[in-house]
């Protein structure tokens, strides 16, 4: 009888199900089982940064169970996830049932250990096909994952509880946490806001014109905008440096001092259409969702934060309704793809049905070509919603049927769209120009877009040299932006792009900054809090290598070496560990304080201090600036502008959930126990 280890009983549930046979014994671990403790750093520096790895204290009795079941079966089976974090479950499992002798930095698998056959299997996905090609070619345990596990793991571990002490000590909060990855997030984040503090806004006009054909009732209105005058372009664009990378954007040179005499010269022309341009562009389906662009697109269609998508999709994973959701490529399987041809041809007919499979190149340096990107392993798009498991929501179905259509969507013809300019010139040299479009053929839009294809817009009846009539103008006036703070899809998108971090580790450190308060969310858009700011710019000044972009990405491709076997993880740390310990024993020795109160305009009714605002690891309160002789607090609200309680009038707050999920309250709570998630307009 075979023992098959996995992560969870969702995952066993599902191997059962498909095996049916009491041939083997399914067990989960309920994730990691063995780690490095919590409350030491447990990194032997002089023996080659060797960790000291502990069974975790809750899996005590997981670990007992597990060892028993060895001790039962001839065969262990691991059956973990397919990437480094299910390697490393996968390892520590093999350690704790006799099979791995640890001799740091390197591991071996003992052949005579208490059963004779070990076996690792890989799959990407829980389906009787995969589980069964698997198990008729098992595959040895992949230590070079491991390493890499082990690596990142020591890294971080080294960074965490050196610069975590650090930072208590200068700000006086033993709560507050540094990390290789996550400093570099908030990075990002404070500089955007600094960028967008120092950009200069500068006011500007467009105008609009509307025109009709000349002696032609009921004509089709032309709106188009005034483009050049003598041949002189009004759009200028700019580029700004920024620290992420160049933001483009535009403004005319029509100001309030001469938008009145464009207009007087506009009225007073004569319009011909001096151009008609059609040309019909086809437009591709995008790649494949790889966890990155999942979470994006999840994120604007649905508002779910990263950390809500991975929940649900390792829940469609384990019940064998997607392949891994952890992955950076864009391969589809060759099943897939020609099953796919047969779900368009039945579903959508042959119009929409590619002759030959569509592929994708990545452009990412780092990924995995071996795995598969996300993908429906059924062609079934309501197939989250059969059966009659209970935990399977609505957000579970709406994530599900997104990837379906994605995948779906890859192997349909692309569309076929017209595009249409017409320009406009008057007697007086101003060009207008209009920009219409047509879709003729909808193909992957049909599924993926269905709501553009709707929208289509009648092209005029309008010929070259046609004589127009100028209806009206509309003057718009608009401001230069400033770049857009990050959201958590276009702050993955640019994690991604530049090589840093890992598509399972965005979740957890976006998680991570908010819940210590580094950064607030404002209308979805990532704002530092001032705690945030003075970690951000302590570290980046002090580390300034560390905590470099360019430096956090290196480290990402030579953790993916590791994993490739090509270079010695003792190498990596040392090369990392050297020149951060030189800095930080520079630093220790730098005795000044930060400070991270916010004063504001209220007065403390117990002593008349002033008050400030100050930060605990449950969040913002607010404080007497002469603690610790007054002890004065109360907590800090964030009113909603605008916005008032609709039971006793009070001001709305907003507020979190113990789960970190937002809601609104009257200000007078207790007293006033109104309370909603959403506020009506």
């Amino acid at each position: 009888m075979a023992l098959i280890i996995v992560e969870s009983p969702t995952k066993a549930r599902t191997f059962n199900r498909i095996i049916k046979d009491n041939k083997n014994f399914v067990f989960a671990t309920m994730g990691h089982i063995r780690d490095l403790p919590p409350k030491r750093i447990s990194i032997d520096y002089k023996n080659k940064f060797k960790p000291t790895y502990e069974i975790i204290a809750k899996k005590r009795k997981v670990v007992a169970e597990l060892k028993k079941l060895a001790k039962e079966n001839k065969e262990i089976i691991l059956a973990t996830d397919p990437d480094r974090e299910g390697e490393s479950i996968a390892y520590h499992a093999a350690y704790l049932t006799g099979h791995i002798k640890e001799k740091w930095p390197n591991a071996e698998i003992i052949k005579n250990g208490l059963n004779l056959n070990l076996q690792r299997i890989i799959f990407h996905e829980i389906t009787p096909r995969a589980l069964k090609e698997a198990l008729e070619k098992p595959e040895k345990l992949r230590l070079d994952l491991v390493y890499a596990q082990q690596a990142r793991r020591i890294l971080d571990r080294i960074v965490g509880y050196e610069l975590s002490p650090l930072l208590w000590k200068k700000i006086g909060k033993n709560w507050l946490s540094a990390g290789r990855v996550q400093t570099v997030v908030l990075r990002l984040i404070v500089e955007r806001e600094k960028e967008i503090k120092n950009f200069k806004i500068e006011d500007y006009y467009q105008i609009f014109g509307f025109f009709e054909r000349e002696k032609r009732e009921k004509d089709v209105a032309i709106k188009a905008k005034l483009i050049s005058k003598d041949d002189i372009l009004y759009e200028q664009k700019f580029s700004l440096s920024l620290f992420a990378g160049d933001y483009q954007y535009s403004k005319t040179t029509i100001n309030g001092q001469n938008v009145d005499k464009i207009k007087k010269d506009l009225e007073a022309g004569g319009y011909d259409v001096s151009e008609i341009k059609e040309e019909i562009q086809h437009r591709y389906p995008p790649p494949p969702f790889t966890t990155s662009l999942l979470s994006q697109d999840s994120f604007y269609k649905f508002g779910f934060s990263s950390k809500m998508t991975m929940r649900l999709a390792q829940d469609l994973y384990e019940r064998g309704l997607i392949t891994y959701h952890r992955t950076d490529s864009f391969n589809l399987s060759t099943q897939f793809v020609f099953k796919a041809k047969d779900y368009i041809l039945e579903n959508f007919g042959k119009d929409y049905a590619l002759d030959k499979p569509r592929g994708y190149k990545t452009r990412s340096k780092m990924a995995q070509e071996a795995h598969e990107a996300i993908r429906p392993t059924k062609l079934d798009p309501s197939a989250a919603e059969s059966g009659k498991d209970q935990k399977i929501t609505i957000n579970h179905k709406k994530l599900y049927k997104l990837i379906f259509n994605r995948a779906i969507a890859t192997q349909m013809k692309e569309a076929s769209i017209k595009h249409h300019t017409i320009t406009i010139l008057s007697s007086k040299a101003y060009l207008f120009e209009s920009e219409l479009q047509l879709v003729i053929f909808d193909g992957f839009l049909k599924i993926l877009n269905p709501e553009f294809v709707k929208r289509n817009k009648v092209l005029p009846d309008i010929k070259k040299d046609d004589s127009l009539r100028l209806i009206s103008l509309d003057t718009v006036e608009n401001q230069t932006k400033p770049p857009p703070r990050y959201n958590e899809a276009t702050l993955i998108k640019t994690l991604e792009e530049k090589g840093i971090g890992r598509p399972s580790t965005y979740a957890p450190i976006i998680s991570l900054i908010q819940e210590k308060n580094y950064v607030e969310k404002e209308n979805r858009y990532f704002m530092p809090t001032r705690l945030g700011e003075t970690i951000s710019e302590y570290l980046a000044k002090s580390f300034p290598n560390i905590f470099d972009l360019n430096f956090t990405a290196k480290m990402e491709e030579e953790l993916d070496l590791v994993a490739d076997g090509k270079i010695d993880t003792v190498r990596l740390l040392q090369e990392f560990n050297s020149p951060f310990q030189k800095d930080l024993s520079q630093k220790k020795k730098d005795d000044t304080k930060i400070d991270v109160e916010e004063e504001i305009k209220e007065i403390c009714p117990s002593c008349g201090s002033p008050l400030v605002v100050r930060y605990s690891k449950f969040g913002k309160f607010i404080g007497c600036s002469n603690y610790p002789k007054c002890k004065f607090t109360k907590p800090y609200l964030k009113f909603i502008p605008n916005k008032i309680c609709p039971e006793d009038g009070g001001r709305v707050v907003l507020k979190f959930s113990k789960k970190r999920k937002r809601f609104f309250g009257c200000e007078n709570y207790p007293k006033c126990t109104w309370s909603a998630w959403k506020l009506t307009k």
